[in-house]
């Protein structure tokens, strides 16, 4: 029962933050033209919606210190491990390959999404390691 309140209050915060991503994000590539040089402006313009992504950070280290479930708990952080080794994994091999041939450079801003579907992948590794990929929040 807990976890599920705990859940509950995960969605609740993160529905939230969600929209304001999105929302800053469109204003932010609204307000700022195309290869904008980098004033203070366009730079403060450009990081609000980091705020946003360190909103789902800290919603998501919320939902973990919220559980009370200790095996709900121990299947989320291992998520969270197997999404941050894949994604730590992917920006090294990319980066090098940038350093040392002509392959196409890749923003920055893709790392955390990346991580966020390193979530997925290992929701599936629990699910084929311990049988269980744990509930969906």
């Amino acid at each position: 029962m807990a976890s599920i309140s705990a859940r509950r209050r995960y969605i609740g915060r993160m529905i939230p933050i969600s929209i304001a991503y999105i929302v800053t994000v469109m204003l932010a590539s609204r307000i700022i033209p195309d290869d904008a040089a980098a004033t203070p402006l366009t730079v403060a313009v450009a990081l609000v919606p980091a705020l946003a992504t360190s909103g789902f950070i800290w919603a998501m280290a919320r939902y973990i210190t919220e559980l009370s479930d200790e095996y709900v708990r121990m299947l989320e952080i291992r998520k969270m491990l197997v999404a941050t080794g894949l994604t730590l994994a992917l920006a090294s091999g990319w980066g090098i390959l940038e350093l040392l041939t002509d392959v196409p450079r890749v923003p920055l801003f893709y790392v955390f999404p990346v991580w966020c579907l390193g979530l997925a992948a290992g929701s599936l590794v629990n699910k084929a390691t311990i049988g269980d990929g744990g509930p969906c929040p």
